[in-house]
């Protein structure tokens, strides 16, 4: 009797495997913002010290992901998948392993850019894996289940922090160390098959978007402390002109490390506006529920993380009923639906929050979790449904570097909404009490560059809290906005009706397609 699983297993073992290794990457997305007091406490970091230890690892995987696709769809996407894995291990170890003294920073910064470059190499193989595995008629349903499992670890980063951080905040790190075992285990059991296609790599087009990548989203993230100043403007001009530079250089280049072609599809095309629309809402929302749940609600850190598994149920079951919505009827429903679902959670939460009362945003939160789960992963998959099978990782890498810069740019450009608007809030308050003006804003100042994640549970005063809320308020407003617009253009720019299964040879990749080869000799080519 063989040991070998079965097919029905296999895919089983395979999409375990693949959520396992994700997992990782999603629960460092929010792990962080808990533990980060503590950890700035016991190092004696400064709060730049900090902003930079969560900027390295959004500008890796930022400026990587293309490079990490491309390395998928050429060395094979099990292989990278076991790289990235075991790349991500060992930088979280020792992240987990910072010492106290003068290369406190330049440990913990170079050790989570390099957690960064990790999930880059793992998450398009991973997915180009789930999407290999499951039939094209089924495909919306697995990735759905994919989306909503990993999606929903999301939010286990700030419970799992708050709990791990009473112990030692160096467990944030450790705890992605037993889970890399774990998926490496399964993937080697459960041995997916996977196909590639050999090509050179284009290292011009790595340094050009790795740098107008990081460039830009720096620029972006570094607006929240410099402002809308010189130096910020240049990085962003700096990176948007390298970006182009990048794109005009892909569209002429025999092996491309991001085929622009792609873009030429109208699908894919609007499926990509749609994500970096809705990620500008997604990442941040987390940062901003934990905040005004610590802040303006008193909550603790524990308490706090496990407010947002309100938002997570909804996203999680959402996410199911859109991936079987998306093999029924196509995209554009799911999307569309979830979309303008979002977009009202998003206002009606809004409305409600200087209330202080949680009990008045549950069902608000539920919905906007629904609204985001019924059309994330149904954007993503129907990107993905746009390309060959050996593009899977190459299509990944470029879908992914748009949801991380739109993430970077929602976190930068709300982060600074937020620190504007807690400062005037603050300022008008304090003045009402009768503290001179010179002297409300210099402690309205000093509050607001303190930042989301940096409150307690107790000894809050209320004007304090009141205007934490009210801070938070005009971002989820500005959420709602955006989404909106995520909801404008899926109505106008998707196509109702389902994606056929598309040939290995379509997409101007004939020549490539026809010579793909297994990654392993076990399989069909």
């Amino acid at each position: 009797m063989s040991s070998s699983p079965s097919r029905l297993s296999q895919r089983s073992l395979a999409l375990v495997a693949t959520i396992c290794a994700v997992a990782m990457t999603f629960i460092d997305q929010t792990i962080l913002s808990i533990a980060a007091p503590t950890m700035q406490g016991e190092l004696h970091l400064t709060t730049t010290d900090v902003q930079w230890a969560v900027n390295a690892y959004v500008l890796a995987l930022a400026a990587l992901f293309s490079f990490g696709g491309r390395l998928a769809d050429t060395v094979g996407h099990r292989r990278m998948l076991v790289v990235g894995v075991a790349t991500f291990a060992v930088a979280s170890a020792l992240c987990g392993m910072t010492p106290a003294g003068p290369v406190t920073e330049p440990w913990l910064i170079t050790f989570r850019a390099l957690q960064g470059a990790g999930g880059a190499l793992l998450y398009p193989a991973a997915l180009a894996i789930v999407a290999s595995t499951y039939a094209h008629h089924e495909r919306g349903r697995g990735l759905a289940l994919f989306f909503g499992i990993a999606g929903g670890l999301t939010a286990i980063g700030p419970v799992l922090g708050g709990y791990l951080t009473q112990w030692t905040w160096r467990a944030i790190f450790w705890v992605n160390v037993p889970l890399a075992l774990i998926a490496l285990l399964l993937i080697a059991w459960a041995r997916p098959q996977t196909f590639h296609r050999p090509a050179p790599m284009d290292y011009k087009g790595l340094a050009l978007i790795a740098g107008g990548t990081g460039l830009s989203v720096f620029g972006f993230q570094q607006a929240s402390l410099w402002g809308w100043s010189l130096g910020t403007w240049l990085c962003i001009t700096a990176g948007v002109a390298l970006l182009v530079w990048f794109a005009r250089a892909e569209a002429r280049s025999t092996s491309p490390l991001l085929n622009i072609g792609l873009f030429r599809d109208r699908t894919f095309l609007v499926q990509n506006l749609v994500l970096l629309v809705a990620m500008a809402t997604f990442v941040p929302v987390t940062f901003f529920t934990s905040a005004y749940a610590e802040v303006a609600l008193g909550m603790n850190a524990s308490r706090a993380g496990r407010d947002l598994l309100y938002f997570f149920f909804g996203f999680v079951v959402a996410a199911q009923v859109g991936g079987r919505l998306l093999d029924r009827a196509g995209a554009k429903r799911p999307v569309v639906l979830g979309s303008a679902l979002a977009s009202g959670g998003y206002f009606l939460w809004a409305d409600r929050l200087t209330t202080l009362d949680e009990n008045a945003i549950v069902w608000c939160m539920v919905m906007a979790g629904a609204g985001m789960g019924l059309m994330l992963g149904q954007s993503n998959t129907d990107a993905l449904n746009r390309v060959p099978q050996t593009s899977y990782g190459e299509a990944t890498g470029a879908t992914q570097t748009v949801r991380n810069y739109g993430a970077s740019l929602g976190l930068a450009v709300l982060g600074t909404q937020f620190a504007s608007a807690l400062h005037s809030r603050l300022t008008s308050s304090l003045t009402a009490l009768g503290l001179p003006h010179d002297a409300a804003d210099w402690e309205a100042a000093k509050i607001a560059r303190l930042g989301p994640g940096t409150g307690g549970s107790g000894g809050i005063p209320h004007v304090v809290r009141l205007a934490f809320a009210e801070a938070t308020q005009a971002v989820m407003y500005s959420m709602g906005t955006i989404m909106a617009v995520a909801c404008a253009i899926a109505l106008v720019g998707l196509r109702t009706g389902t994606q056929r299964e598309l040939p290995a040879a379509a997409r101007g990749e004939k020549a490539e397609a026809v010579g793909a080869r297994p990654a392993s000799a076990s399989g069909p080519a």
